[in-house]
């Protein structure tokens, strides 16, 4: 509807004079109230990406002058640039279709963003009304949204059936407006499942659960699609515990076969490069295999935990996320002892929750309390609550620093009240170069929200202000909420994180980003680990135990015919590359090589390395993606196979060094009296944890007796030519995907 300039002056006297359900005279059907700025005008320039980052929410001053706030959440800024910055310039109530945001967002007037709206759209129609009407911002007594619902919540649908949601806003004055065509649509995963621009979702040929998170003016909701394969699903292997429970339940419910519990030499190797970061020696796989015990996997699983191999695999990964980066030489002694602590808690199965405690509110000097390192990576307040809140309860906060976060409900004070547990960590220098000794400091002012320069109180996330004395360490305080039963991140962030660890793919993924609007594959699933791990008294080694115990864990690799589609409800095993540490001690373990660090024992190994410093002497582990502790994020670490990684394994210098060993297994078997079929079954048993097939022993003999020839065409010494073909064996088993993985 348009209005004329009568209209336009008439308007804004009635909001001058209070009236502000009031409508121009002689208009017909058109709304009784006027349109304001909040509830009608910012979920339009939402809708059509004015305000994205891409655009005019762009970091800096916007686009091209023109600045708004990101996703609208400081519609007061976004309403005085419209209006009032420029002198007005952008908005023209006398005749609104001129106006240059009316005519920049149609592309009449060129525009860099090109046309966000069709001048025949029921928002184009509503912004020109908008203005036309006076622009008004709205007025204190205007309703506020209480909350958005999607409709429906939940279903149960067919591969490429479509559905149309509906998206209803819930005031505070308790009236409903369908806001379906101005919310915003976005599949958690979009090789599963299709938004359209107006909520039409159209589901894909990948069964499984997903979720589509539809957002409206700082407020979020999610619709899941539950999509069954609809296979005929025989007996389920037997359930050994509530994790076996509640997956199957859910392939059940999805029609998803799962595939046969492996057997005992892929559980061997599995679950001992899991658990320890290494291969089973021959050994230990000759032993596993010709054993009768029918609880032998939890034996090992047993042993496996109590040996210092548990500890020192999973002090690197941890290691890894806390920073423990070297910049400088003076870092060494404060990488060792962090290093140290870590991975004596570790061996001592010192309860998480209380390891998290005692890194929280660390004070002292490092050589007194190495957990203090953490501090002396990790500096200031900011840095401090995003990784908290990112490694420890699965939240990312780093978005709430500037705006309220996009995915959640978190807002700055939000941010800074997490932050403020931290405003009176104290540091002085000590006599050692780059060390601090860090305190609890009173009287210390309490954090600033950045933005509105007030001071914010510690909060914790959910939850009220606290009113901390001076003489009280709010890390303490902090410590006691994430330890409390009742915390609904704490548990959760860890067992998904080690339920990542051990099946590829975390029950969130990514694995710290735990919010509504990414829910679980199996939420229950998700609840149940958290809860044992509660009740376990935060026992690490329990939820290692729970886990590698089920027959979950503990199913084949090999997809069927009917889930070799699935990706995330783990019907099968998924595979996942070796480690870059893990993998140079596999390849030192099969060919007999070492690989020296400066400053360690001879004979240490990769996983056992306490900071980052050793990438770079090494380029293997450099290839293969060894993470440099920048930053709290897992994802630093490359795991993804590359061109360079199967060119270093095939051609590089210090992997052909590693075959050629003096003293190595190439030499060893080659002086052997051995038949050569009991070195090959070695050799498999080395590398595989299993005995060689009958084609591969075949393979294996003829290839040990071809004839070898020098440059100039004429046979090599025998011995020579024995360790040689020993060396091409080590060489291949090592190319063999088979060995590259676990599987």
């Amino acid at each position: 509807m348009r209005h004329n300039r009568r209209d336009a002056v008439w308007l804004p006297l009635c909001f001058v004079a209070g009236l502000s359900w009031c409508a121009p005279a002689g208009v017909a059907g058109e709304p009784a109230r006027p349109l304001g700025f909040v509830n009608d005008v910012a979920p339009i320039l939402t809708k059509a990406s004015c305000n994205s980052g891409a655009c005019h929410a762009k970091a800096g001053n916007g686009q091209n002058g023109f600045r708004l706030s990101l996703l609208g959440f400081e519609p007061q800024e976004d309403y005085e640039h419209i209006v009032k910055e420029g002198r007005g310039r952008r908005v023209f109530p006398a005749a609104p279709e001129q106006s240059l945001l009316i005519l920049k967002a149609a592309n009449i007037v060129p525009h860099g963003g090109g046309k966000r709206l069709d001048p025949n759209s029921e928002s184009y129609q509503r912004l020109v009304r908008w203005i036309g009407e006076g622009m008004a911002y709205g007025q204190k007594s205007d309703p506020t949204l209480a909350s958005i619902e999607v409709q429906p919540k939940r279903k149960v649908m067919k591969t490429l059936e479509k559905q149309q949601l509906k998206v209803l806003a819930h005031y505070s004055d308790g009236h409903t407006g369908d806001v379906t065509r101005l919310a915003l649509y976005e599949p958690n995963d979009k090789a599963m499942a299709e938004a359209g621009e107006h909520g039409l979702v159209r589901i894909l040929d990948i069964p499984g659960n997903v979720a589509v998170m539809v957002r409206y003016q700082g407020m979020a909701s999610v619709f899941i699609a539950s999509i069954p394969l609809g296979a005929q699903v025989g007996p389920m292997p037997a359930a050994r515990n509530f994790i076996d429970a509640l997956v199957f339940a859910n392939l059940k419910q999805l029609g998803l076969p799962p595939s046969p519990v492996c057997d005992d030499a892929t559980f061997h190797r599995r679950v001992s490069l899991d658990i320890a970061g290494r291969l089973p020696t021959a050994d230990e796989a000759r032993a596993f295999l010709s054993s009768a015990d029918p609880d032998k996997r939890d034996h090992l699983i047993e042993t496996l935990l109590s040996s210092p191999d548990y500890a020192d695999y999973f002090a690197n990964k941890w290691t890894a996320v806390l920073r423990n980066k070297r910049d400088d030489a003076s870092d060494i002694t404060a990488n060792f002892a962090f290093h140290s602590w870590v991975r004596d808690g570790l061996l001592a199965n010192k309860p998480y929750d209380q390891m998290v405690r005692e890194l929280l509110a660390a004070t002292g000097t490092i050589a007194d309390n190495p957990a203090v390192a953490w501090y002396k990576r990790v500096l200031e307040p900011r840095e401090q609550l995003e990784d908290v809140a990112q490694l420890f309860l699965g939240v990312r906060m780093q978005c709430a620093q500037c705006h309220h976060h996009p995915f959640e409900r978190w807002s700055q004070n939000d941010y800074y009240g997490l932050g403020a547990f931290f405003s009176r960590v104290g540091r002085k220098p000590t006599a050692t170069r780059g060390e601090d000794v860090i305190f609890h400091k009173r009287g210390m002012a309490e954090l600033e929200n950045k933005k509105t320069k007030l001071p914010v109180k510690p909060a914790v996330l959910g939850g009220r202000a606290l009113a901390i004395a001076q003489d009280e360490d709010p890390r303490l305080k902090l410590a006691d909420w994430m330890s409390d039963k009742a915390n609904p991140y704490f548990a959760k962030a860890l067992v998904n994180r080690y339920w990542k660890h051990f099946f590829k793919r975390g029950l969130v993924e990514p694995e710290d980003d735990i919010r509504e609007t990414n829910p679980a594959t199996n939420p229950e699933l998700l609840d149940a680990l958290a809860d044992h791990f509660v009740a376990s008294g935060y026992d690490l080694k329990a939820v290692v135990r729970a886990i590698a115990r089920s027959h979950a864990y503990q199913l084949s690799a090999t997809p069927s015919a009917a889930n070799g589609v699935d990706r995330q409800n783990f019907s099968h095993y998924y595979p996942r590359r070796l480690q870059a540490e893990v993998l140079l001690d596999a390849v030192d373990q099969l060919t007999g090589a070492k690989t020296d660090f400066a400053d360690l024992p001879a004979g240490t190994r990769a996983i056992s390395l306490p900071d980052n410093s050793y990438n770079r002497s090494s380029p293997f582990l450099q290839v293969f993606g060894r993470p440099e502790g920048a930053s709290a994020c897992e994802c630093e670490r490359v795991q993804s196979p590359s061109l360079a990684q199967s060119l270093h394994l095939m051609n590089a210098a210090d992997v052909k060094t590693k075959l050629r060993t003096p003293g190595g297994r190439a030499e060893l078997m080659a002086k052997s009296t051995r038949p050569e079929s009991e070195n090959v079954r070695e050799l498999y048993l080395a590398a595989y944890a299993r005995q060689p097939s009958p084609a591969e022993l075949k393979t294996a003999a003829a290839y040990m007796a071809r004839p070898r020839l020098d440059p100039q065409g004429k046979p090599i010494d025998a011995a020579q030519a024995k360790r040689e073909a020993y060396e091409d064996l080590l060489w291949a088993i090592i190319n063999t995907k088979e060995f590259l993985y676990n599987h």
